[in-house]
């Protein structure tokens, strides 16, 4: 138990590096930014497997480390419970009077009766009963023994296999599910193939023939702003409108239904889930070259930064003539621009009042003749230089939806169409949920029998005296830490209070006189 307690810690000390430093399955271009900017500690970092800390060898040998230390709780404990199942009532002790709860009484009954009516009463009561008068013959023949309270251990083994059970759950999804994430702009679809996907990280044992082969458009966008309070400016509710269906492959469509896709409100597909986690804007920006064709153009991703929805973007014209073009910049859904000297420009709001986007142009290579792959949101800047005005300052263009600024030196122009929305969409597959969560239930089950049940022992002792009566004896002993005696003692007052012909009751604090 030691052992595993210290592997618990572990677990989750080892859990903190996954909430402090950037997952590459959880935000991609977090981590790109964060290697950005620290050039020195990424090869540490990388090569210690921070960047997916939960995919991480080292990780990986302390959770199974933990399960075998917890099976080695376990399976010793269970052996030890089947032992004590299976155990009769121990025997009364000579002197039940010196236990801290205790009765006596005398009846005119034969001690015979007496006992035989105290076990069947405390038989009632769910007690495990043993009477030595007929059971056990020998010395002490002249008692009854009880016991109950023994689904306390059931309940403490219970908890530790439901850790198991979670961590198992937890492999289980970790092995054979998925989960991936993709922007969709709202108006455009999705099609549940590994090539839709912006990322995609598969369990160990997962195969591409198991996506479902489904499809969804986002038809409708809805979103609500808070307009007071410390939070104004956040966005309250948004609902994304789906039309989908479960299979679109060719010739075996379905038939397509409609859902309102909200937060925590999942469209469950098969055995695959579809979440909507966050939203944000897509301005239209068309790129002309020197030529006027069009060398880029459409909704461009803008990711937001903070809560009013400014938001960061990237565009990349690597087809422009004469030159390459690269523009990056913030997107401003409620532009203000403070009064000089008392601050940088910034959004007041969340939704798009006076939307406007401001860039800086860039020419030269981009960095996209080579082949190397880079994220659609960082643009390349090692050998392309920044365009600047005729004074030397970096040429800008700040645009409002339908503005077009031309560039300088006859490199072409840029154009502000307009503004949509994106959605984006969390797919997975958990196939080890379920397991978990019967875990959490378990858990909780045997939290609260170890808390609640408490196990005790009764012992009824008769025997008949000189002058004819029966001298009756009972005493009691709770077992579980931090009990409350005065619930044994009103159990035993109980007991003795369900004995006829009663002629001189006495309890714990009569002890003298009894």
């Amino acid at each position: 138990m030691r052992t595993a307690l210290v592997l618990l810690l572990l677990l989750a000390l080892a859990a903190i590096p996954g909430s402090v430093v950037p997952q590459e399955d959880v935000d991609a271009l977090a981590v790109s930014r964060w290697q950005d900017q620290h050039p020195t500690l990424t090869p540490v970092y990388e090569k210690l497997g921070l960047f997916s800390v939960y995919d991480s060898v080292w990780f990986s040998a302390i959770y199974l480390l933990l399960m075998v230390s917890l099976v080695g709780c376990i399976v010793p404990r269970t052996a030890v419970y089947w032992r004590a199942l299976r155990a009769r009532p121990p025997a009364a002790p000579r002197h039940l009077t010196r236990l801290p709860e205790h009765a006596t009484y005398t009846t005119s009954e034969p001690p015979e009766e007496v006992l035989t009516r105290a076990a069947e009463l405390l038989k009632r009561k769910r007690y495990r009963v043993v009477s030595t008068s007929l059971d056990q013959p020998g010395p002490g023949e002249d008692a009854v023994s009880a016991e109950k309270g023994y689904l306390r251990e059931a309940g403490n083994l219970a908890f530790h296999l439901s850790v198991l059970v979670v961590l198992v759950g937890f492999a289980v999804g970790g092995l054979f599910g998925y989960k991936g994430g993709v922007i969709v702009v709202v108006g455009q679809g999705f099609s549940n193939t590994l090539t839709q996907y912006d990322d995609f990280v598969p369990g160990s044992l997962f195969a591409g023939d198991d996506l479902e082969p489904f499809c969804f458009d986002v038809t409708d966008f809805d979103v609500s702003w808070l307009t007071e309070g410390p939070a104004a400016g956040q966005a309250r509710r948004f609902v994304s409108h789906l039309d989908y269906r479960e299979d679109c492959r060719q010739g075996h469509e379905t038939e397509q239904r409609n859902y309102d896709l909200k937060v925590n409100h999942p469209l469950t597909i098969g055995s695959t889930e579809v979440f909507l986690i966050g939203h944000g804007y897509a301005p239209v920006i068309t790129v002309r070259d020197g030529n006027g064709d069009v060398a880029y153009g459409g909704p461009t991703i803008f990711l937001p930064t903070d809560q009013t929805f400014q938001s960061f973007g990237v565009i990349k014209a690597p087809d422009a003539k004469p030159a390459q073009i690269g523009l990056e910049g913030t997107f401003y859904p409620t532009f203000v621009l403070p009064p000089e000297g008392q601050g940088l420009p910034y959004s007041a709001f969340g939704d798009a009042v006076n939307p406007l986007v401001s860039m800086l142009v860039y020419t030269g290579d981009i960095g996209l003749d080579d082949g190397t792959a880079q994220s659609v949101y960082v643009l390349d800047k090692a050998k392309a230089e920044p365009v600047e005005k005729a004074n030397g300052q970096p040429f800008r263009v700040d645009l409002r939806p339908g503005d077009t600024v031309e560039l300088p030196d006859g490199m072409g122009s840029v154009t502000f169409e307009g503004l949509e929305r994106w959605n984006k969409i969390q797919i997975s597959r958990t196939p080890g949920k379920l397991v978990a969560l019967a875990g959490v239930v378990l858990a909780l089950a045997g939290l609260l029998g170890s808390l609640f049940i408490r196990p005790r022992r009764l012992w009824v002792r008769a025997r008949r005296g000189d002058d004819g009566t029966t001298y009756v004896e009972v005493a009691g002993l709770d077992r579980a830490s931090g009990a409350d005696p005065e619930r044994l003692r009103e159990e035993i007052a109980a007991l003795v209070g369900d004995g006829p012909d009663i002629e001189q009751p006495a309890t714990a604090a009569h002890k003298e006189q009894s």
